[in-house]
């Protein structure tokens, strides 16, 4: 058989570059189609690339912890015959990764052979830069003042290559113009170089050091908490209605679904009649443009096995009646866990929800999933008294009580529009109706 290139495959939006954590095969081993051929990472998610036809793997390209671009070929898999020319994969990916390595190399050769010195930058900022744009900013000798200036047009704020690649091509006047004008956009997406405290370390201590999904949140939530002002407030609300109305339910429901019936997807429903009903919650800041996203994707944090954190994306979650999100909810959560996910099932949310009532914490203060503006965080439900409104007087009794906490950027989102959120929702969740059919 002709000899294949095994490309890397395009990960989902925004998502140009993975580095190679673990091969699974060796050359010379042989490997059937849609065997698991190696694992990669990507600031998005852990995968694997499947090989896309059987046979042997007679080359790899990349060593572990080689960044890949998309569209790279990195290993070569033929038979265990003579050698043929090399096929080419039919994907036009690859197509446009060349056309963008020959623009590349045409910006980058003269600034090569120009002044550099070559010096390898010590990125110490909360603001993540992913090893591609590090590699570049080594090589071409931009300093730390210079990248932090660059305005990023990945998610986030992130810098690509194809911005540092446009930063390179004028990077003088680029550089003057962001320090000549402390009120441009590029200005305002500084951040500053904190000192990082020095910590002591005794004989007793234990070191841990952090894996890359670690570092990702790490960052993640640094440049969270730096880019929008955080805002939280809270609501108590009475759900002994969905409670009672779960009690009575999640049996027929298993039996008749195969699946279980948490609570999420009720929480979730509400959150999504109060987005409709409040759409600029459901928003995104652009510079000085706020962005209202007309789709509800809803995010659900997931904690892992390994203690980190996942968020999977239900979109367009409005579409879904409650037993199509009681079913998406179990369906992503159990393939986090197993680090099933695709790329695509954890990027473009607009608003999130975390339960952290699963780990018996009655409120939380969380932080804002950029670039989206809002979070919600529901509490456990415990037995408490409470006084019950009734036409003939107000009586004490045991209800099911929940606290949410809502987190928003108060920038766009100012206290009077995010705490009437958080009580809409609260409303919804107690206005359940208990003689609900499912």
């Amino acid at each position: 058989m002709a000899e294949i290139e095994v490309l890397l495959p395009k990960m989902g939006e925004s998502v140009a570059e993975a580095t190679i954590t673990k091969w699974l095969k060796a050359e010379g081993e042989t490997i059937e189609e849609d065997e698991p051929l190696v694992e990669i990472a990507t600031d998005k998610v852990d995968s694997e690339v499947p090989s896309p036809a059987a046979g042997v793997l007679k080359k790899i390209l990349f060593n572990e912890g080689d960044v890949v671009q998309v569209g790279t070929a990195f290993a070569i898999i033929g038979g265990e015959g003579p050698t043929d020319e090399v096929t080419n994969q039919p994907n036009t990916i690859k197509q446009e990764i060349e056309i963008e390595s020959i623009i590349a190399e045409q910006i980058l050769e003269p600034l090569s052979n120009g002044k550099s010195n070559n010096e390898t930058i010590a990125v110490e900022s909360s603001r993540f830069y992913s090893p591609l744009v590090k590699s570049i900013a080594s090589k071409e000798g931009v300093k730390m003042e210079e990248l932090e200036v660059i305005q990023g047009s990945g998610a986030g704020g992130r810098v690509t290559k194809k911005d540092m690649l446009l930063f390179l091509k004028d990077r003088t006047s680029y550089t003057e113009k962001a320090i000549s004008k402390p009120n441009t956009t590029l200005q305002k997406t500084n951040v500053p170089v904190h000192i990082k405290p020095n910590i002591p370390i005794g004989e007793n201590d234990e070191i841990i050091q952090m894996d890359r999904m670690r570092k990702l949140i790490a960052d993640h939530m640094v440049m969270s908490k730096h880019v929008a002002p955080h805002v939280t407030s809270f609501v108590e609300a009475d759900v002994t209605n969905i409670v009672l109305w779960r009690n009575k339910m999640k049996d027929e429901f298993l039996k008749r679904e195969g699946e279980k019936l948490t609570y999420t997807p009720i929480f979730m429903e509400a959150i999504l009649k109060a987005l409709k009903d409040m759409p600029n919650i459901n928003s995104m800041i652009s510079g000085d443009q706020i962005i209202v996203k007309k789709d509800l994707n809803l995010g659900m944090a997931t904690a892992l096995p390994s203690g980190n954190l996942i968020v999977p994306v239900i979109h367009n979650a409005d579409q879904y009646n409650l037993v199509g999100l009681a079913k998406k909810v179990n369906d992503l959560a159990n393939r986090a866990r197993l680090n099933k996910l695709s790329p695509d099932e954890i990027q473009g949310g607009t608003y999130t929800v975390t339960n952290v009532g699963t780990f018996g914490n009655v409120m939380g203060t969380p932080i804002i999933n950029q670039p989206q503006s809002a979070i919600l965080a529901v509490g456990a439900i415990r037995k408490k008294p409470a006084v019950i409104e009734t036409p003939q007087g107000d009586t004490i009794g045991i209800r099911h009580m929940m606290f949410l906490s809502h987190s928003y950027d108060h920038r766009n989102i100012d206290g009077a529009m995010g705490g009437s959120f958080v009580k809409k929702v609260a409303d919804y969740l107690e206005n359940f109706d208990l003689n609900r059919e499912i």
